[in-house]
C-alpha cells in the first residue's frame, strides 16, 4: 500500500511540474497566424445613364515600395478643403459641386441615393462623389457629434 502512494505522488507530482516545464502548451490557444493586409476601399457614387446616383464600392491598388510600405498611383488634387459639420447638418436632393474624395475623420453622416441606398460615412471612409449632374444625393449628419471631414477635388483629366 506504501509504494501505491508512492506511485501516485510521484505520477501527481510530475504533471504540474510537466505543465510548468512545457508553459501549458496544452491549454494555450492556437497560435496566431499572420493576418491578410486591409484593402483601401473607396465608395463612388456616380450618375448612371438613368439620371439617378448609384454606388459602388472598389479597392484601390496599391504597389509594394519599400518592404511594408505599399503605394497607390498619384492622384492630382486641385486643392484641400476641411469641413466640419454640426449634428443638425440636412442637405435635401443636390448633385456633388465636382468630382472630388471626401474623406471623413470624425463622427458620421450618411449619402441617400433614389433608390433608397444609404451610404454611412463613417471615420475613415473614403467616398469619391462625382454626381454632377442627374437627381444627385441627399447628405444628413448621423449621431450627435459634429462631422469632421477633408475634401480633395480632383484635378481635371
Amino acid at each position: 500500500m506504501a509504494k501505491t502512494w508512492l506511485r501516485r505522488a510521484l505520477v501527481l507530482g510530475w504533471i504540474p511540474t510537466l505543465i510548468v516545464v512545457g508553459g501549458a502548451r496544452w491549454f494555450d490557444e492556437p497560435a496566431a497566424t499572420a493576418q491578410e493586409r486591409t484593402p483601401i476601399k473607396v465608395t463612388r457614387i456616380y450618375t448612371g445613364d438613368d439620371g439617378q446616383t448609384h454606388a459602388e464600392e472598389y479597392e484601390v491598388p496599391l504597389t509594394t515600395q519599400r518592404g511594408a510600405t505599399e503605394l497607390s498611383e498619384p492622384v492630382d488634387v486641385t486643392s484641400v478643403q476641411f469641413r466640419r459639420t454640426s449634428p443638425e447638418y440636412f442637405i435635401d436632393w443636390h448633385t456633388a459641386p465636382r468630382r472630388q474624395y471626401v474623406i471623413t475623420l470624425a463622427g458620421e453622416s450618411e449619402v441617400e441615393l433614389g433608390d433608397g441606398t444609404k451610404v454611412r460615412l463613417h471615420p475613415g471612409h473614403i467616398l469619391l462623389a462625382e454626381d454632377t449632374t442627374g437627381q444627385g444625393h441627399i447628405s444628413r449628419a448621423l449621431g450627435s457629434e459634429d462631422r469632421i471631414s477633408i475634401f480633395l477635388p480632383l484635378a481635371e483629366q
